[in-house]
């Protein structure tokens, strides 16, 4: 069987922000912007300090096209766990995954497996 990767967006928005809150997303922001952003195993936060809301990134490996279910959830949980932990309320948790074994290769990886490239 093999090794299917997925990446899940998790997002949603700041609420009920204290202003101290509010300052430390502002002196940490410039870890968190969106210029910077990867899939990472553990989640990789952006947000924009002009806005409340913020997105997790997530990459995750399951063997079945049914594991996305289950990395989705997990990635859920563990967005809302970390907003949690550091003590940020939150509303309207949404999320959206993609497995990238079904995504549709770019024109360069066309090329490349017509060439046969590896």
């Amino acid at each position: 069987m093999s090794t299917r990767t997925f990446r899940i967006t998790v997002r949603g928005s700041f609420d009920g922000l204290t202003e101290e809150q509010r300052a430390a997303l502002l002196a940490d922001a410039a870890r968190h912007d969106i210029l910077k952003a990867e899939f990472t195993p553990e989640g990789h936060l952006t947000y924009d300090v002009a806005r409340p809301s913020f997105t997790f990134r997530f990459l995750a490996e399951g063997e079945a096209e049914e594991d996305i279910l289950d990395a989705t959830a997990h990635a859920e949980l563990a967005a809302e766990t970390w907003l949690t932990e550091h003590g940020y309320g939150f509303k309207r948790i949404r999320s959206q995954a993609q497995d990238l074994t079904l995504a549709p290769l770019s024109k360069r990886q066309r090329q490349a497996a017509a060439r046969g490239d590896s």
